[in-house]
């Protein structure tokens, strides 16, 4: 009999199919209260992470952005400002709740001239070849149960000459990590609990980071999906990692 493949949820085991469900049912849970809880967790400073990725894109008007698992639209807010009414941004997510909030939010703003949603597999973009000139995705890739073939399926997708940034958390200096171990697996999903009613979600989402790949290993795959001139800049003494892949 052939074995049932597994993969990691958090630090569970679960049959690789079935983890695209445990994953929707953490953002369901947690959407309406998603940057409430970014704010709380970070105390502010994903703001300023996000900031310097937007810097890094070098993103200017006319250009075609795809922002994945854009949640609720705070990169696809700053680059459909930057892109004019030339460019295009698409904002994409797997999960329907987050995309909801996310077309709300940015509805609200007034933003509805040169802005898409639609909800995708970061796995199997639903783009034709050669369609953007810049791909993000912000602390959405360590929740893709297949890295690799999300990789692979947003390379396909980029222009040559395109770029894509790679906004997660990765492996903090030995001298912080005791202290962030303590504060995620003690701390974290304690405040889940008295903000959102939901301390399991947040306990997967402090998992679900230790069991993303490090900095180095993260590079590696880009690189073995085809990207060039891959690199990585570490913010907060390691916590959160940039990293920039080229197509070409």
């Amino acid at each position: 009999m052939e074995q049932e493949k597994t993969t990691h949820f958090g630090y569970r085991e679960v049959p690789t199919e079935d983890k695209d469900k445990h994953v929707a049912g953490v953002f369901h849970s947690v959407a309406g209260k998603y940057d409430l809880m970014n704010d709380l967790m970070s105390m502010g400073v994903h703001r300023l992470w996000k900031r310097f990725t937007i810097h890094t894109s070098g993103i200017r008007r006319g250009a075609k952005i795809l922002d994945i698992a854009g949640g609720t639209g705070d990169l696809a807010l700053k680059f459909s400002k930057l892109v004019g009414g030339t460019g295009q941004v698409v904002l994409a997510d797997i999960n329907a709740s987050m995309l909801n909030v996310g077309r709300d939010r940015l509805t609200d703003e007034g933003v509805i001239g040169n802005i898409n949603y639609v909800q995708a597999n970061a796995e199997c973009l639903p783009f034709p070849d050669n369609s953007f000139d810049c791909i993000t995705i912000a602390f959405g890739l360590r929740n893709v149960t297949d890295k690799d073939a999300a990789l692979r399926s947003m390379y396909r997708v980029l222009k040559p000459g395109g770029r894509l940034l790679v906004l997660e958390f990765s492996k903090p200096s030995e001298w912080l990590a005791p202290l962030y171990d303590t504060y995620s697996f003690k701390l974290l999903p304690k405040i889940g609990k008295v903000f959102s009613n939901d301390e399991d979600s947040y306990r997967y989402l402090a998992e679900s980071i230790r069991m993303h790949p490090d900095q180095e290993t993260m590079k590696q795959m880009m690189v073995d999906a085809g990207f060039e001139r891959c690199d990585f800049h570490n913010m907060t003494a390691g916590i959160v990692a940039l990293h920039s892949g080229y197509k070409f």
